[in-house]
């Protein structure tokens, strides 16, 4: 049975328990809800933020990398005198200094084939915050094995791609049926403001799947260009060879 929300909790959501469609036992399926958060860099930042300050009740947190200069043009969680720290060590401090009511849990090392299975198995969501090809089919794979749903989103120059799936829906493979060429080994150009774009959307995507709150972008990619301010959304069913067929 679920726990009335107390008067700091009713305080510290009120604007969004204003919201239509949104009420205490929305905030309460938050507080009992799991993520894991696969990335804790452009778009991780902004989605362990947003989340955290949401009420999000226990936020898995994977990535292996320190903070370099170079993260800091986009990966706002991060500042100057981070640089060679542990990035889910900072992450998880300052979430908890915005809110105390959420749970962390640091995992300092990449997803790989060993891991990913006991990592996704325990969560409700799954955010591929991720900016390489081999770890968003992972996700997705690994997500089809356990019903889980998740958003994944990408990131490229000026623009940003995203969708959500949920189990019965397109996912991945469907429309990517097989991992791309590797690109060159040069760093990926983005201008800052995307990631923030991308992340922030990727946490509300979070938010409405755990609360029931309006609709997912599901069996949809939406594309956006920031230089013509335009986005794109392409439909898409689920593939008949696809793995989520059979799953």
């Amino acid at each position: 049975m679920s726990m009335a929300l107390t008067d700091l909790q009713k305080a510290r959501y009120e604007r969004q328990l204003l919201l239509d469609g949104f009420d205490e036992s929305s905030q309460q399926r938050l507080l009992r809800s799991k993520v894991l958060l696969i990335g804790a860099g452009g778009l991780g930042s902004p989605v362990a933020f947003y989340l955290g300050a949401a009420g999000i009740g226990t936020l898995g947190v994977m990535d292996a990398d320190e903070v370099s200069i170079s993260n800091l043009q986009r990966q706002i969680m991060y500042t100057t005198p981070d640089i060679g720290q542990k990035k889910v060590e900072l992450l998880s401090q300052r979430v908890h200094q915005l809110n105390p009511d959420v749970n962390i849990i640091t995992y300092p090392f990449f997803l790989d084939k060993e891991n990913a299975a006991e990592l996704v198995s325990g969560y409700d969501f799954v955010i591929d915050a991720t900016d390489n090809f081999a770890s968003k089919y992972l996700i997705n794979d690994t997500c089809l094995s356990f019903g889980k749903a998740f958003t994944m989103g990408g990131i490229h120059g000026y623009s940003w791609q995203l969708m959500t799936h949920i189990p019965g829906s397109s996912c991945y493979r469907c429309i990517f049926p097989e991992v791309p060429a590797s690109p060159s080994q040069h760093p990926n150009p983005v201008l800052g403001t995307v990631a923030g774009m991308m992340g922030t959307l990727q946490a509300t995507e979070c938010i409405k799947y755990l609360t029931g709150t309006g609709g997912l972008l599901t069996d949809r990619l939406l594309t956006f260009d920031t230089l013509s301010m335009e986005s794109q959304t392409l439909y898409f069913h689920r593939n008949e060879h696809c793995i989520c067929n059979y799953q």
